[in-house]
């Protein structure tokens, strides 16, 4: 279906063009919400003889949409969700979630303007784009964490979940340490203080042999 864009529809155009869509799009969205003409010969001329107008507003509402914009930029709000240790969600955040944070710091922005391609799904910092008019888009930040402490370190550009991880290699790390006995041993070799003295050695065993049948638990 041709139609006549009232407003500029991103991937598509802008006010006054004359663009084809699929029929569906055009009659289950942009002609209801008035967001589009048909492109017939009547509705060209209405749409000149207003172009004037429809241009005026369309210009007084990206004004307006610009000097909210400039408020709402890169504006961080928190989201306190319950997590795995893996960082993934007990859920997620969504469009609804984002607004109503919004709404908590004085931003009143509706869902629809809201723009995700899929709810957020995992703990740390998401950019989340929130169109107020067809030409006027911001970023803001959604801080996801398990808590007000993981979203502080969040906030200040620390990847929580990476942390995490280091410090669990870490304390692994540490406690193969601690677990080790001489680092010069061979594989197999047993230390010098697990051996007693004065094992003998049996005919046809080497004294390692002895050591190691002396040191062995009972019933091997």
């Amino acid at each position: 279906m041709d139609i006549i864009l009232l407003q500029r529809i991103e991937k598509l155009g802008s006010i006054g063009d004359v663009v084809t869509v699929k029929d569906g799009y055009a009659r289950n969205f942009l002609l209801p919400q008035k967001k589009a003409l048909r492109a017939n010969e009547a509705n060209k001329k209405v749409f000149e003889a207003n172009r004037d107008r429809l241009e005026k507003e369309n210009a007084e509402r990206r004004s307006e949409a610009e000097k909210s914009g400039e408020k709402v930029q890169g504006v961080e709000i928190v989201l306190i969700r319950a997590a795995s240790n893996t960082g993934r969600l007990y859920g997620s955040v969504n469009v609804r979630d984002i607004a109503a944070s919004l709404a908590e710091k004085g931003h009143e922005i509706d869902k629809k303007q809201v723009i995700m391609g899929d709810p957020i799904k995992a703990i740390g910092m998401h950019e989340v784009r929130i169109d107020l008019h067809p030409e006027v888009s911001v970023t803001i930040k959604a801080n996801v964490a398990r808590s007000d402490d993981e979203a502080e370190l969040q906030s200040q550009g620390i990847d929580v979940m990476a942390q995490m991880f280091e410090d669990e290699q870490r304390e692994i790390e540490e406690q193969a340490e601690a677990n080790r006995t001489d680092p010069t041993l061979e594989p197999g070799e047993i230390p010098a203080d697990m051996l007693e003295d004065g094992i003998s050695t049996p005919e046809g065993m080497s004294e390692t042999e002895a050591k190691i049948e002396a040191t062995a638990p009972e019933g091997e």
